[in-house]
């Protein structure tokens, strides 16, 4: 009685029924099994920002990647060197010579306390005409003077009668001479005055410019002796034109003398600038907005990770497909290449080709051209041998057999049939590669082997960490750069995992 009730109870549905159980299609189980890996959406969510932050935010970004920034900074700069003399320095009378060994004989003369000196059979006579101040003759004739207060010239360069006259007066205390037939006054400060025009001073500072064409003038070597006996560390003055400079002031007891940096307002890169509301991230070494070139680095390293993979997966489905498929001495031929491209030294030839650009100076968007082509060229023979050996593997499979028998052609059966197959690992096999063809391109650009400026890549960020100094203080240089590359070469790596997961339960322990 009771299996004729549930005979009676029994509803047939029709095949198109909605409530009969509906069965997932191989895509979408792939989907459903990837969506439960949690990683592997973490891996996808990452993905997602770094590419709308890239290629989003550069479109929002309101400068260029290569806009640079300035400001005005007060810089200083060597200026002059000042000396107080201490020292005997020497002028020749008009049409004679006093020489370095005379000078030399004068000073064993001036140590000894010597009224003469012999050189050569000659005699020379030595004259204090005042302090610090001697004339050298010889048979009557004046030959040069030795001093170590110094006479410097208002304009024209003073005779040598002036300069003799004037000294001696000044030495002595005297107000006056005459020299050549001319009536000179002389102050207390030692100017030096043909009536009401000052035709020199006298002073023992030497102020030397270290420019050429820079003309010191005689007020400022005034205020800067002022400021030298006061023992200032700096002082401001206004020249002719109005303008206002700082100096300052330092003394080296080694050299006995004093070195003089003058401050500019210069216009400059407003280099590593700290983050704030105009530059979030601050600035780099040549005053560009660091979000900035981030968001463009990101383009470029993504875009440059996606096309190296692609230049490789072209060539390693083709090649992979036809060693697979065909066998025999195509099989060999194309697995020997594979070999000769294991053997060589990827890094070292890039590093040659590098610098072989850079010798031709190639254009930097050119060379990421290049770039993208020379990684692609080498990393192809990893996924040739993973064609190659699912290939091999399906080949001699039922279906196979079947598109045989049915007459298709060899390419159709190859590119139809045998490589769609091999998509799921393969799409897996690529994910993965993505991650490390970005950071390869890091790694080169860092090494100034890869992206050139001015575009920027996530590796020639950080390559202005060249010192420690950057290092420790320039943090927002080159931490969120790092952050970046983390950030995507890890979502990579989970959403390769994922994948494989996805497309092949049985390999998830």
């Amino acid at each position: 009685m009771d299996d004729k009730n549930e005979k009676n109870n029994e509803v047939n549905y029709s095949l198109n029924d909605d409530r009969r159980v509906k069965v997932l299609s191989p895509g979408a189980l792939v989907v459903k099994r990837f969506l439960r890996n949690r990683l592997a959406v973490l891996g996808m969510i990452m993905l997602l920002a770094m590419f709308a932050f890239s290629f989003i935010g550069g479109l929002i970004s309101p400068y260029g990647q290569d806009q640079q920034f300035y400001r005005y900074e007060s810089q200083m700069k060597e200026y002059a060197g000042v000396v107080r003399n201490n020292d005997f320095r020497y002028t020749s009378a008009e049409g004679q010579k006093f020489d370095s060994v005379l000078q030399a004989k004068f000073q064993l003369a001036y140590q000894k306390k010597e009224n003469t000196f012999s050189y050569k059979d000659i005699n020379y006579e030595v004259k204090e005409e005042g302090t610090d101040f001697y004339s050298i003759s010889s048979e009557g004739t004046l030959l040069a003077i030795a001093f170590k207060d110094i006479v410097n010239a208002e304009g024209e360069e003073l005779p040598f009668e002036v300069k003799y006259e004037a000294l001696k007066a000044y030495t002595n205390g005297e107000n006056s001479f005459e020299a050549s037939g001319v009536k000179y006054t002389l102050d207390e400060d030692g100017n030096i005055s043909e009536g009401s025009t000052i035709k020199g001073y006298i002073s023992r500072f030497v102020v030397s410019p270290l420019e050429n064409g820079v003309n010191i003038s005689r007020t400022f070597k005034e205020e800067l002796e002022t400021a030298i006996d006061e023992e200032k560390e700096e002082f401001v003055f206004v020249d002719e034109k109005g303008e206002e400079y700082t100096y300052k002031i330092s003394y080296d007891p080694t050299t006995f003398t004093w070195s003089v940096r003058q401050g500019t307002e210069t216009y400059v890169y407003d280099t590593y600038a700290k983050p704030s509301k105009t530059h979030l991230l601050g600035t780099d070494t040549n005053g560009m907005d660091m979000l900035t070139r981030l968001m463009y680095g990101g383009r470029v390293s993504l875009i440059i990770g996606f096309i190296v993979v692609i230049i490789e997966t072209v060539i390693g489905v083709i090649l992979g497909g036809l060693a697979g498929y065909f066998g025999k001495w195509v099989d060999n031929l194309i697995m020997r290449i594979v070999d000769v491209f294991y053997c060589i030294p990827s890094l070292p030839l890039i590093i040659i080709l590098g610098a072989a650009m850079d010798a031709m100076k190639i254009d930097p968007q050119l060379r990421m051209f290049y770039l993208m082509l020379i990684l692609g060229f080498l990393g192809w023979p990893a996924i040739t041998r993973l064609v190659r050996g699912q290939i091999l593997s399906l080949r001699e499979q039922e279906f196979m057999t079947a598109t045989e028998a049915c007459g298709i052609r060899v390419s159709r059966r190859i590119f139809k049939h045998l490589l769609p197959n091999v998509i799921p690992q393969l799409i897996v096999t690529c994910t993965m590669s993505l991650g490390s063809t970005i950071i390869m391109e890091a790694t080169l650009s860092f090494l100034g082997l890869g992206v050139k400026f001015p575009f920027a890549s996530w590796g020639n960020i950080i390559t202005d960490v060249n010192d420690a100094y950057v290092m420790t203080h320039y943090w927002f240089v080159w931490i969120p750069a790092g952050i970046c590359l983390l950030i995507a070469v890890l979502g990579f790596n989970f959403v390769g995992d994922g994948l494989r997961d996805a497309f092949d339960p049985k390999m998830k322990r």
